[in-house]
């Protein structure tokens, strides 16, 4: 009688309409739960779902065999999109990892996949020592390695996808002693997984809680552990509420689908600005103070330092990086805006001095700039990257617009720009690209296609000259046949070579530029691609808290 008033107190006020949105079915899920006793091997039980009289969104997961918690689930439309809510309620002391997973119908082999700011298509650009196709097929990971807590499948054969997201307040986390294995929580967390499995060559969602990781866990760069699977107690008389949400859909290609998944994202999680009680203002004085604070001077560059500091002090060093981490000329350039917006004689010092001394010494014989000195070392790096060499011109362009509008003139400056940019034009490929890497004779390092045509749009911009338009439109066209189209953004950071979000980032900034230069149907097209692009730098920055 007991165990029958539970049910029923925990099934009441469960009824909804059936739902219709989303093709759910028992046969499509499947759900189990691991049961812990310390000390002890976790035990697994399959849950089976039994619909309940007079309710056709509400089940019993019942297990294969007797344990101490009732498990119900029920379903609810909520604006064409499935909620799945589980409870879980304790009839003893437990610890527990639930997991359920819902098949798609698609084939495995048809699809791409997506955990935002983490995967992407298969992840086949990065490496076997970080979650790729490579190692897996099959990745399970803690919902905090996302930007959203979100999986989704998309079926390139069906131009169908689903998605499933975790929906909570997100108040708890707790520190574990260990991680890897079957680990104990010591207290509550909110935290649970998220991911994609091949059944039977079937694509599968799965999802949980508390989080695992499977079939290895990620420690940091290039650097993959075993597998994690947490336990969470619950008292005896508890009870946990758990709830996601699925959603299918069409979508013309993958980059359709990353629209789809990002708009319901930030629709779902609605991010909103940090209250803060510091004004603009107040932020620029005290970011200010790095320019001043970080001046590095008596070597023949002057320059900010701001690369491999010591997080413990922050203290100077003698590496000097145009672009990149460095971002030397660009500091230079804010620290002299910001001087003049507010009579700041001191930046306007510094920043002249950086300025004067890359005039003098900034460039190699052949008319690069030296984008990475190490006067620690004494070393200078041989080695150009199309990357550093276009945030050196974009940086000094702005510059130069600015003193430009301003009424003052750097010819020498100008004059440095524009044997730059025509460099540029020597180095281009014939399919509009740039190679990644090179040395000061023009010799290719890496020929894999690292573009970004932004230095040649300001340079047309500033210099008048058609050849840079020209050249910038090739490069335009080389990211969207190679990059845009095939909704593959790779190429643009220094350290790697794969999935980036930096390399979306550069595309749409690109595009975006190209746009505001353009008229009529040229115009529009390329703000179609800045915007399609712009989804996927979007996609990597966190929605939720």
């Amino acid at each position: 009688m007991n165990l029958k008033c539970l049910f029923c107190g925990i099934l009441v006020g469960l009824y909804v309409e059936a739902i219709e949105a989303v093709n759910y079915t028992p046969e499509k899920i499947s759900a189990s739960i691991s049961l812990k006793v310390p000390g002890n091997e976790s035990e697994k039980y399959s849950l089976d779902m039994r619909q309940l009289k007079n309710d056709r969104s509400s089940y019993l997961l019942e297990p294969s065999k007797g344990i101490p918690m009732v498990i119900t689930q029920r379903m609810e439309d909520m604006n064409g999109k499935l909620r799945i809510n589980v409870s879980l309620t304790a009839l003893e002391d437990v610890y527990f990892n639930f997991s359920e997973q819902l098949s798609t119908g698609f084939n495995h082999d048809d699809c791409q996949f997506y955990m935002p700011g983490f995967w992407y298509r298969r992840n086949l650009r990065s490496p076997k020592e970080a979650p790729s196709f490579h190692t897996s097929d099959s990745w399970l990971v803690r919902e905090v390695r996302l930007s959203a807590p979100l999986t989704g499948i998309y079926s390139e054969k069906e131009k169908s996808f689903v998605t499933v997201s975790r929906i909570d307040n997100f108040a708890n986390e707790v520190l574990s002693t260990h991680r890897e294995g079957e680990i104990i929580l010591s207290g509550k967390t909110s935290i649970g997984f998220t991911g994609f499995e091949n059944q039977n060559g079937v694509a599968t969602l799965s999802f949980g809680f508390p989080y695992r990781e499977a079939p290895k866990s990620y420690i940091r760069k290039l650097t993959l552990a075993p597998a994690v699977e947490a336990f969470q107690s619950l008292k005896k008389g508890e009870t946990m509420l758990l709830t996601w949400e699925i959603m299918e859909n069409k979508a013309d290609d993958y980059s359709d689908f990353i629209r789809n998944a990002w708009e319901y994202s930030y629709d779902t999680y609605a991010p909103a600005p940090v209250d803060t009680p510091y004004s603009i203002e107040d932020m620029k004085e005290v970011m200010s103070r790095f320019f001043v604070n970080s001046l590095v001077t008596g070597n023949s560059l002057t320059f900010n330092s701001g690369i491999h500091l010591r997080t413990a002090d922050c203290q100077s060093n003698g590496q000097a990086e145009v672009g990149f981490i460095g971002r030397v000329l660009l500091n230079a350039f804010n620290a002299w805006e910001y001087s003049w917006q507010c009579g700041r004689e001191d930046l306007k010092e510094n920043s002249m001095k950086v300025f004067d001394s890359y005039l003098k010494n900034g460039f190699t014989q052949a008319g690069f700039f030296k984008e990475s000195v190490n006067f620690d070392r004494g070393y200078e790096d041989p080695v150009h990257s199309i990357r550093r060499q276009s945030e050196g011109i974009y940086a000094m362009l702005h510059f130069l617009a600015y003193e430009k509008e301003n009424g003052r003139r750097h010819p020498e400056w100008e004059q440095k720009m524009k044997n730059m940019l025509d460099i540029l034009l020597q180095l281009q490929h014939a399919d509009g690209s740039f190679p990644r890497k090179f040395h000061d004779d023009f010799t290719v390092v890496d020929d894999s296609g690292g573009s970004t045509p932004l230095p040649l749009i300001m340079g047309y911009k500033y210099f008048k000259d058609k050849r840079y338009l020209a050249s910038a439109k090739r490069t335009a066209d080389y990211l969207e046949k190679v990059l845009i189209s095939k909704a593959d953004y790779f190429s643009s950071t220094l350290d790697a070579n794969c999935e980036d979000k930096e390399a979306s980032l550069y595309a749409a900034t690109a595009t975006y530029y190209l746009s505001l230069i353009t008229k009529g149907d040229e115009h529009r097209h390329y703000a179609d691609l800045a915007r399609k692009a712009a989804y996927f730098a979007l996609s990597w920055y966190y929605v939720w808290d």
